[in-house]
Protein backbone atom coordinates (compact mmCIF):
# COMPACT_ATOMS: atom_id res chain seq x y z
CA UNK A 1 0.00 0.00 0.00
CA UNK A 2 2.83 2.16 1.12
CA UNK A 3 4.21 1.72 -2.73
CA UNK A 4 1.41 3.10 -4.65
CA UNK A 5 0.74 6.15 -2.28
CA UNK A 6 4.53 7.11 -3.09
CA UNK A 7 4.46 6.76 -6.83
CA UNK A 8 1.02 8.83 -7.07
CA UNK A 9 3.12 11.44 -5.06
CA UNK A 10 5.30 10.91 -7.63
CA UNK A 11 3.43 11.18 -10.79
CA UNK A 12 1.90 14.76 -9.29
CA UNK A 13 5.64 15.87 -8.62
CA UNK A 14 6.05 14.73 -12.45
CA UNK A 15 2.94 16.76 -13.44
CA UNK A 16 4.05 19.97 -11.35
CA UNK A 17 7.43 19.64 -13.08
CA UNK A 18 5.73 19.14 -16.43
CA UNK A 19 3.63 22.55 -15.88
CA UNK A 20 6.19 24.64 -14.70
CA UNK A 21 8.32 23.58 -17.83
CA UNK A 22 5.33 24.00 -20.30
CA UNK A 23 4.48 27.84 -18.57
CA UNK A 24 8.41 28.30 -18.93
CA UNK A 25 7.84 27.38 -22.48
CA UNK A 26 4.85 29.41 -22.82
CA UNK A 27 6.47 32.69 -21.80
CA UNK A 28 9.31 32.13 -23.71
CA UNK A 29 6.80 31.74 -27.04
CA UNK A 30 5.32 34.86 -26.11
CA UNK A 31 8.68 36.98 -25.53
CA UNK A 32 10.05 35.70 -29.05
CA UNK A 33 6.73 36.47 -30.75
CA UNK A 34 6.92 39.62 -29.30
CA UNK A 35 10.33 40.57 -30.28
CA UNK A 36 9.54 39.14 -33.42
CA UNK A 37 6.70 41.78 -33.96
CA UNK A 38 8.11 44.49 -32.66
CA UNK A 39 11.01 43.85 -35.13
CA UNK A 40 9.41 43.53 -37.92
CA UNK A 41 6.94 46.38 -37.49
CA UNK A 42 8.74 48.77 -34.99
CA UNK A 43 12.42 48.07 -35.03
CA UNK A 44 14.71 47.37 -37.57
CA UNK A 45 18.65 46.42 -37.03
CA UNK A 46 20.76 48.22 -40.11
CA UNK A 47 24.66 47.99 -40.72
CA UNK A 48 26.34 50.15 -42.40
CA UNK A 49 28.36 49.98 -45.33
CA UNK A 50 30.71 52.88 -47.08
CA UNK A 51 32.25 55.88 -45.18
CA UNK A 52 29.32 59.05 -45.93
CA UNK A 53 28.46 59.56 -42.49
CA UNK A 54 31.85 59.49 -41.01
CA UNK A 55 32.75 60.99 -38.25
CA UNK A 56 29.32 60.32 -37.11
CA UNK A 57 28.74 56.54 -37.81
CA UNK A 58 31.34 54.14 -39.45
CA UNK A 59 31.47 51.27 -41.35
CA UNK A 60 30.37 47.97 -39.72
CA UNK A 61 28.15 49.98 -36.97
CA UNK A 62 24.69 48.15 -36.56
CA UNK A 63 21.94 50.35 -35.58
CA UNK A 64 18.51 50.34 -34.20
CA UNK A 65 16.21 51.83 -36.73
CA UNK A 66 12.60 53.21 -36.05
CA UNK A 67 9.98 52.83 -38.74
CA UNK A 68 6.58 53.07 -37.70
CA UNK A 69 4.42 56.00 -37.43
CA UNK A 70 7.92 58.11 -38.30
CA UNK A 71 7.65 61.24 -39.86
CA UNK A 72 10.96 62.78 -41.08
CA UNK A 73 12.43 66.07 -38.90
CA UNK A 74 15.86 68.46 -39.56
CA UNK A 75 18.91 66.80 -38.34
CA UNK A 76 17.44 63.03 -38.27
CA UNK A 77 19.93 60.62 -39.64
CA UNK A 78 17.42 57.84 -41.83
CA UNK A 79 17.49 54.91 -43.88
CA UNK A 80 16.26 55.23 -47.30
CA UNK A 81 15.86 53.45 -50.59
CA UNK A 82 15.34 55.15 -53.74
CA UNK A 83 14.07 53.83 -57.09
CA UNK A 84 15.68 55.50 -59.56
CA UNK A 85 19.13 55.82 -57.09
CA UNK A 86 22.50 53.62 -58.81
CA UNK A 87 21.78 50.90 -55.57
CA UNK A 88 19.40 49.10 -54.98
CA UNK A 89 20.52 48.69 -51.08
CA UNK A 90 19.30 50.65 -47.78
CA UNK A 91 21.53 54.26 -47.49
CA UNK A 92 21.95 56.54 -44.36
CA UNK A 93 21.88 59.99 -44.71
CA UNK A 94 20.71 63.24 -42.27
CA UNK A 95 17.92 65.01 -43.17
CA UNK A 96 18.74 68.53 -44.26
CA UNK A 97 15.04 69.70 -45.05
CA UNK A 98 11.93 69.04 -45.59
CA UNK A 99 8.79 69.16 -47.64
CA UNK A 100 8.31 72.96 -48.38
CA UNK A 101 11.97 74.31 -46.66
CA UNK A 102 14.45 75.45 -49.07
CA UNK A 103 18.06 74.66 -49.29
CA UNK A 104 20.80 76.45 -50.69
CA UNK A 105 24.69 75.08 -50.64
CA UNK A 106 27.53 77.47 -50.89
CA UNK A 107 29.69 76.27 -53.37
CA UNK A 108 32.77 77.69 -51.85
CA UNK A 109 32.49 77.32 -47.94
CA UNK A 110 30.31 74.53 -47.97
CA UNK A 111 27.73 75.79 -45.80
CA UNK A 112 24.35 74.60 -45.66
CA UNK A 113 21.21 76.89 -44.97
CA UNK A 114 17.54 75.98 -44.79
CA UNK A 115 15.15 78.75 -45.12
CA UNK A 116 17.92 81.36 -45.95
CA UNK A 117 19.35 80.51 -42.19
CA UNK A 118 22.63 78.80 -42.26
CA UNK A 119 22.51 75.49 -40.43
CA UNK A 120 24.81 74.73 -37.45
CA UNK A 121 26.87 71.27 -38.29
CA UNK A 122 28.69 70.26 -35.49
CA UNK A 123 29.37 66.49 -36.55
CA UNK A 124 31.45 67.33 -40.16
CA UNK A 125 35.06 67.96 -39.35
CA UNK A 126 36.44 70.59 -41.71
CA UNK A 127 37.95 68.44 -44.11
CA UNK A 128 35.17 66.37 -44.50
CA UNK A 129 33.17 69.52 -46.41
CA UNK A 130 32.90 69.60 -49.75
CA UNK A 131 33.48 73.22 -51.40
CA UNK A 132 33.01 72.13 -55.21
CA UNK A 133 30.13 70.50 -55.21
CA UNK A 134 29.21 68.39 -58.11
CA UNK A 135 25.49 69.30 -57.70
CA UNK A 136 22.51 67.96 -59.85
CA UNK A 137 20.41 71.17 -58.37
CA UNK A 138 20.71 74.98 -59.56
CA UNK A 139 20.10 76.65 -55.96
CA UNK A 140 18.38 77.51 -53.97
CA UNK A 141 15.76 75.10 -54.21
CA UNK A 142 12.77 74.54 -52.55
CA UNK A 143 11.74 70.86 -51.72
CA UNK A 144 8.42 69.44 -52.52
CA UNK A 145 5.59 67.98 -51.00
CA UNK A 146 5.87 64.25 -49.95
CA UNK A 147 9.82 64.41 -50.49
CA UNK A 148 13.13 65.46 -48.29
CA UNK A 149 16.85 66.33 -49.26
CA UNK A 150 19.63 64.36 -47.77
CA UNK A 151 23.08 64.67 -47.09
CA UNK A 152 25.74 62.74 -46.07
CA UNK A 153 27.61 63.93 -43.02
CA UNK A 154 31.34 63.04 -45.06
CA UNK A 155 30.54 65.33 -47.82
CA UNK A 156 32.96 64.72 -50.70
CA UNK A 157 32.54 60.90 -50.90
CA UNK A 158 28.83 61.14 -49.75
CA UNK A 159 25.82 59.60 -52.75
CA UNK A 160 23.57 61.94 -51.60
CA UNK A 161 19.91 64.47 -52.80
CA UNK A 162 23.30 66.81 -54.76
CA UNK A 163 23.01 63.66 -56.74
CA UNK A 164 19.84 63.27 -59.36
CA UNK A 165 20.25 59.71 -59.34
CA UNK A 166 18.97 60.39 -55.73
CA UNK A 167 17.91 63.44 -55.56
CA UNK A 168 14.83 64.53 -53.64
CA UNK A 169 13.69 61.23 -51.48
CA UNK A 170 9.63 59.86 -51.81
CA UNK A 171 8.79 59.61 -47.63
CA UNK A 172 7.45 55.84 -48.93
CA UNK A 173 11.23 55.59 -48.87
CA UNK A 174 11.98 56.50 -45.50
CA UNK A 175 13.02 52.89 -44.16
CA UNK A 176 13.00 55.01 -40.76
CA UNK A 177 15.29 56.56 -38.54
CA UNK A 178 18.25 55.57 -36.71
CA UNK A 179 18.05 55.70 -32.85
CA UNK A 180 20.23 53.69 -31.22
CA UNK A 181 23.92 52.22 -32.23
CA UNK A 182 24.16 48.78 -31.02
CA UNK A 183 27.26 47.58 -32.25
CA UNK A 184 30.45 48.18 -31.81
CA UNK A 185 30.04 47.18 -27.96
CA UNK A 186 31.76 50.03 -27.01
CA UNK A 187 29.94 52.61 -28.58
CA UNK A 188 26.98 51.57 -27.74
CA UNK A 189 24.07 54.75 -27.57
CA UNK A 190 22.64 57.60 -29.31
CA UNK A 191 23.73 58.72 -32.19
CA UNK A 192 23.17 62.06 -32.12
CA UNK A 193 24.99 65.19 -30.43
Amino acid sequence: MATSKKSSKDKRKLTGAAADMYEWLEAVAFALAIVVVLFTFVFRVIRIEGDSMLDTLHEEDRLIVQNLFYEPENNDIVVVVQDNSHTTEPIIKRVIAIAGQTVELDPTTGAVTVDGIKIDEPYISPDKIMTNAGDSFTYPVKVPEGKIFVLGDNRPVSFDSRDARLGFVDLDNVLGKALLRIYPVADFGGIYE
